[in-house]
């Protein structure tokens, strides 16, 4: 490999690493904001009913509206780097996102300085209003949720990579999108579940039908969306090639393709 070639793996690798690391802590300080999907677009929540006992709705994590460009990176950094790329990128971002952590529960902890909780002890609307309990309530997050997220992060990664390969040695090249749908497929699955199982079951106080009933939300709405921006995969993928040449660009995904392990 050229210095050249070499230099444009490099790129290639941090661009795609820092989207894919950016947008994975985002979501998970974003998280903690929960939107209803039927009420942003205009219409009624569905109140759909399971188990003869939740009523349920379209209400989503903020975190997940960005979660599908992480599904896209990962099956680019797949393609091109393989299971090692994908594992190096996941452990980095697993590590970054506990240190995260780590550092909102230590500054929640600091006590509050007066004159900041007095200019912001009332609303515009004259209310009143508590800062240092609002920025505690928005940051700090439960023991639960910080195991369950991580877990479910990295067992949805190694999945994801491990399907992906395996339905490469099949397809070929060719058909982006059977692999990368079909890793999502699955792969979200665990990430859906796990998630609410270790947080809310536990270290909480659901049971497993508000478990199940809750995941099916989540996991429809993350299959869905990363089926409609399957095309961006093409592109990404397209731009991509372009960037590197046709020779280093196959030479890259068929190194990729070759590690079909696991772990």
């Amino acid at each position: 490999m050229t210095r050249s070639e070499s230099s444009k793996k490099t790129n290639l690798f941090l661009i795609l690493g820092s989207i894919f690391l950016t947008n994975a802590i985002l979501a998970e300080i974003i998280g903690v904001k929960i939107f209803s999907a039927e009420k942003t677009f205009g219409f009624d929540p569905v109140n759909w009913t399971f188990f003869d006992e939740y009523v349920l709705d379209f209400n989503l994590t903020a975190g997940a509206v960005i979660w599908p460009i992480v599904f896209i990176t990962t099956d680019i950094i797949n393609e091109y780097f393989g299971k090692k790329g994908v594992r190096k990128v996941s452990f980095i971002t697993a590590g970054l996102i506990a240190y995260i952590f780590l550092v909102i529960t230590v500054v929640t902890k600091l006590v509050p300085a007066d004159f900041w909780l007095d200019v912001n002890a009332v609303t515009p609307s004259g209310e009143e209003f508590d800062i240092s309990y609002a920025f505690n309530t928005i940051f700090r997050q439960g023991l639960g949720i910080i195991v369950g997220s991580l877990t479910a992060f990295l067992l949805g990664q190694l999945v994801d990579v491990f399907v992906f390969q395996r339905l490469r040695a099949v397809t070929g090249p060719k058909m982006i999108w059977l692999r990368a749908t079909g890793s999502t497929l699955i792969s979200q699955f665990f990430d859906s579940f796990v998630v609410l199982g270790i947080a809310f079951y536990l270290f909480g106080n659901w049971s497993i039908s508000q478990v199940v009933a809750v995941g099916i939300i989540n996991y429809v709405y993350k299959f869905v969306v990363a089926v409609i921006l399957t095309p961006l995969l093409y592109v990404g993928h397209g731009m991509i090639d372009k960037y590197l040449g046709k020779e280093l660009a196959e030479k890259m995904m068929k190194e990729a393709s070759a590690d079909r392990t696991f772990l």
